[in-house]
């Protein structure tokens, strides 16, 4: 008896702390607010078709030409299988759209030139990022 009281607080143990583990894992990852140059989302849009390719674009300003940072927070945006996710970035402080639309690039020419760079994940998963996607 007492060798399988044992045996049940051994488990009970081990059961506790792949738990505690798994928890720690998922609530220490980190997040667009770890990351430097105060990212903040101006616009977004994703097409209504959900039987198809779900499609999302968003503008996002930032304090500074972070290349690496930016990468990084195109890798944490939404994506689904088969669809596609654009991120297009600008400085704060510059002219920038407020809106997007399904269009390619989704908002007005006149503010190509403020665009400093542009992450892509395509509809294989492919990612890619571009600094001055429309020319400096």
């Amino acid at each position: 008896m007492t060798y399988l009281y044992t045996m049940q607080r051994l488990f009970f143990f081990v059961l506790t702390i792949i738990i505690g583990i798994i928890l720690w894992a998922s609530f220490s990852q980190d997040t667009v607010d770890d990351l430097k140059g105060d990212f903040r989302e101006v616009a977004f849009y994703r097409n209504e078709n959900n039987t198809g390719p779900i499609i999302r674009k968003y503008i996002v300003t930032l304090s500074d030409t972070l290349w690496q940072e930016m990468k990084q927070y195109g890798n944490m945006m939404p994506y689904t299988k088969y669809g596609g996710t654009t991120v297009y970035f600008f400085l704060q402080g510059t002219d920038l759209p407020d809106d997007l639309d399904h269009t390619s690039p989704g908002f007005d020419k006149r503010y190509q030139p403020y665009c400093i760079g542009k992450y892509d994940r395509n509809t294989t998963g492919v990612t890619s990022f571009t600094r001055y996607p429309f020319g400096s």
